[in-house]
């Protein structure tokens, strides 16, 4: 079974594999200067930019929300007996996913890639933003995302502010090639973590980097 499968990754990833993984998230000088002024653009003018202490408290809100989930679900699965299989919305910890820049989309492939799900997460913060789904995993952002507006409003608030940011994207490779339980899984998982960045949480976290559409 596939989440047989996903069990038995899970316990040959070891740390050394999620370092040799990860990069630092470096944006490019035209990209930070591109979220410096969407940043500016998307806000209300009477409404100045997020201070330092604005900031970590809304990061804070989310953190403690995010880390009662991760209880809750590490006590779901210490509960399981004999060979229950959790589901996977139980079973995936995006926070121990190996770790990619968030500039991946810029690399070459040499395949478009497999169905999966991600999630998009500051580790300075350890902050779940985003989860999203994909047919094809080395493709999904290559064109307009508005994710990666998000993103660049998140880090360019956090450079005026002079704060630490550390954005990356997990993949988890086990994802249903169905589009309709892919995208029933996504979510699922959105409600579970009450990521920020997916518009089914606006309001609850009052997220303010995600600006005007481009469309």
């Amino acid at each position: 079974m596939v989440w047989v499968q996903y069990h038995r990754w899970v316990k040959t990833l070891d740390v050394g594999d999620r370092v040799a993984e990860y990069q630092p998230s470096l944006l490019s000088n035209q990209d930070l200067k591109a979220a410096e002024v969407s940043w500016a653009y998307n806000r209300p003018a009477q409404q100045a930019a997020l201070s330092a202490d604005e900031l970590t408290a809304w990061k804070q809100r989310i953190h403690e929300f995010q880390q009662t989930v991760k209880g809750e679900a590490g006590a779901t699965q210490g509960s399981l007996f004999g060979d229950s299989v959790p589901s996977p919305v139980e079973a995936i910890d995006p926070f121990t996913l190996p770790q990619r820049n968030a500039e991946f989309w810029r690399e070459q492939f040499t395949d478009a890639g497999n169905a999966a799900l991600y999630f998009v997460l500051d580790h300075e913060a350890d902050l779940l933003l985003y989860v999203g789904e994909t047919v094809k995993a080395n493709q999904r952002w290559k064109g307009t995302h508005d994710c990666k507006r998000y993103i660049l409003n998140y880090v360019s608030a956090h450079r005026a502010a002079d704060l630490p940011v550390q954005v990356n994207i997990g993949f988890w490779p086990y994802a249903p090639e169905d589009r309709k339980a892919r995208q029933s899984l996504e979510s699922e998982l959105i409600r579970k973590w009450r990521s920020p960045f997916n518009k089914e949480n606006w309001r609850k976290w009052a997220t303010p980097f995600i600006g005007q559409s481009d469309t």
